[in-house]
Protein backbone atom coordinates (compact mmCIF):
# COMPACT_ATOMS: atom_id res chain seq x y z
CA UNK A 1 0.00 0.00 0.00
CA UNK A 2 1.23 3.52 -0.80
CA UNK A 3 2.01 5.71 2.20
CA UNK A 4 0.21 8.91 1.25
CA UNK A 5 1.06 10.58 4.56
CA UNK A 6 4.80 10.30 4.01
CA UNK A 7 5.59 10.81 0.34
CA UNK A 8 9.29 11.00 -0.30
CA UNK A 9 10.30 12.23 -3.72
CA UNK A 10 13.74 12.00 -5.20
CA UNK A 11 15.75 15.18 -5.61
CA UNK A 12 15.00 15.41 -9.34
CA UNK A 13 11.22 15.28 -8.78
CA UNK A 14 11.42 17.96 -6.10
CA UNK A 15 13.66 20.13 -8.29
CA UNK A 16 10.99 20.07 -11.01
CA UNK A 17 8.44 21.58 -8.64
CA UNK A 18 7.93 25.33 -8.60
CA UNK A 19 8.37 27.29 -5.41
CA UNK A 20 4.64 27.95 -5.39
CA UNK A 21 3.96 24.19 -5.61
CA UNK A 22 6.29 23.63 -2.65
CA UNK A 23 4.50 26.42 -0.79
CA UNK A 24 1.15 24.80 -1.57
CA UNK A 25 2.29 21.60 0.14
CA UNK A 26 4.08 23.51 2.88
CA UNK A 27 0.98 25.52 3.70
CA UNK A 28 -0.81 22.29 4.59
CA UNK A 29 2.19 20.98 6.54
CA UNK A 30 2.46 24.19 8.55
CA UNK A 31 -1.29 24.27 9.14
CA UNK A 32 -1.33 20.72 10.52
CA UNK A 33 1.62 21.52 12.78
CA UNK A 34 -0.18 24.54 14.20
CA UNK A 35 -3.48 22.70 14.60
CA UNK A 36 -1.77 19.76 16.31
CA UNK A 37 0.08 22.13 18.60
CA UNK A 38 -3.22 23.76 19.51
CA UNK A 39 -5.05 20.51 20.10
CA UNK A 40 -2.28 18.96 22.19
CA UNK A 41 -1.23 21.64 24.53
CA UNK A 42 -1.27 24.62 26.66
CA UNK A 43 -3.63 27.24 27.85
CA UNK A 44 -3.68 29.24 24.62
CA UNK A 45 -7.05 29.61 23.00
CA UNK A 46 -7.30 28.23 19.49
CA UNK A 47 -8.21 31.63 18.06
CA UNK A 48 -5.30 33.34 19.80
CA UNK A 49 -2.50 31.00 18.75
CA UNK A 50 -3.94 30.37 15.30
CA UNK A 51 -4.07 34.06 14.51
CA UNK A 52 -0.53 34.59 15.78
CA UNK A 53 0.97 31.72 13.80
CA UNK A 54 -0.93 31.42 10.51
CA UNK A 55 -1.08 35.11 9.53
CA UNK A 56 1.49 36.17 6.95
CA UNK A 57 3.01 38.65 9.40
CA UNK A 58 3.56 35.88 11.96
CA UNK A 59 5.04 33.59 9.34
CA UNK A 60 7.37 36.38 8.21
CA UNK A 61 8.48 36.76 11.82
CA UNK A 62 9.00 33.00 12.01
CA UNK A 63 11.32 33.12 9.00
CA UNK A 64 13.50 35.72 10.69
CA UNK A 65 13.64 33.53 13.79
CA UNK A 66 14.75 30.34 12.02
CA UNK A 67 16.81 31.81 9.17
CA UNK A 68 20.13 31.74 11.07
CA UNK A 69 19.61 27.99 11.66
CA UNK A 70 19.21 27.10 7.99
CA UNK A 71 21.84 25.30 5.96
CA UNK A 72 22.77 26.35 2.42
CA UNK A 73 20.15 24.18 0.67
CA UNK A 74 17.41 25.39 3.02
CA UNK A 75 18.47 29.01 2.44
CA UNK A 76 18.21 28.43 -1.31
CA UNK A 77 14.67 27.02 -1.01
CA UNK A 78 13.73 29.93 1.26
CA UNK A 79 15.13 32.49 -1.20
CA UNK A 80 13.35 30.90 -4.17
CA UNK A 81 10.10 30.79 -2.19
CA UNK A 82 10.46 34.44 -1.23
CA UNK A 83 11.03 35.39 -4.87
CA UNK A 84 8.01 33.43 -6.16
CA UNK A 85 5.35 35.54 -7.81
CA UNK A 86 1.90 34.67 -6.46
CA UNK A 87 -1.06 36.03 -8.41
CA UNK A 88 -2.48 37.91 -5.43
CA UNK A 89 -1.61 39.07 -1.93
CA UNK A 90 -4.21 39.11 0.87
CA UNK A 91 -5.28 42.54 2.11
CA UNK A 92 -4.16 41.56 5.61
CA UNK A 93 -0.51 41.29 4.55
CA UNK A 94 2.11 43.48 2.95
CA UNK A 95 3.85 42.21 -0.18
CA UNK A 96 7.03 41.63 1.85
CA UNK A 97 5.20 39.71 4.60
CA UNK A 98 3.45 37.53 2.07
CA UNK A 99 6.74 36.84 0.29
CA UNK A 100 8.29 35.63 3.55
CA UNK A 101 5.18 33.59 4.39
CA UNK A 102 5.41 31.93 0.97
CA UNK A 103 9.10 31.30 1.60
CA UNK A 104 8.36 29.61 4.94
CA UNK A 105 5.69 27.44 3.37
CA UNK A 106 8.01 26.49 0.47
CA UNK A 107 10.68 25.46 2.97
CA UNK A 108 8.27 23.33 5.00
CA UNK A 109 6.92 21.76 1.79
CA UNK A 110 10.43 20.97 0.57
CA UNK A 111 11.44 19.44 3.89
CA UNK A 112 8.25 17.39 4.00
CA UNK A 113 8.69 16.00 0.50
CA UNK A 114 12.30 15.13 1.27
CA UNK A 115 11.12 13.19 4.32
CA UNK A 116 13.01 15.44 6.73
CA UNK A 117 10.39 15.29 9.47
CA UNK A 118 12.90 15.70 12.30
CA UNK A 119 14.12 18.96 10.77
CA UNK A 120 10.54 20.19 10.40
CA UNK A 121 9.97 19.50 14.08
CA UNK A 122 13.22 21.23 15.04
CA UNK A 123 12.34 24.40 13.15
CA UNK A 124 8.71 24.39 14.29
CA UNK A 125 9.83 24.03 17.90
CA UNK A 126 11.84 27.25 17.59
CA UNK A 127 8.84 29.00 16.02
CA UNK A 128 6.53 27.77 18.80
CA UNK A 129 8.87 28.97 21.55
CA UNK A 130 8.36 32.51 20.32
CA UNK A 131 4.58 32.29 20.23
CA UNK A 132 4.15 30.26 23.40
CA UNK A 133 6.08 32.95 25.29
CA UNK A 134 3.48 35.59 24.38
Amino acid sequence: MTDHLHPVLDDAAIARMTSLALAHVGDAVYEILVRTHLACGGTQTAKNLHSRTIRASAQAEAVKRIQPMLDEDEQTVLRHGRNAKPKSVPKSASVAEYAYATALEALFGWLYLKGRYERINELFEVICQRFDAK
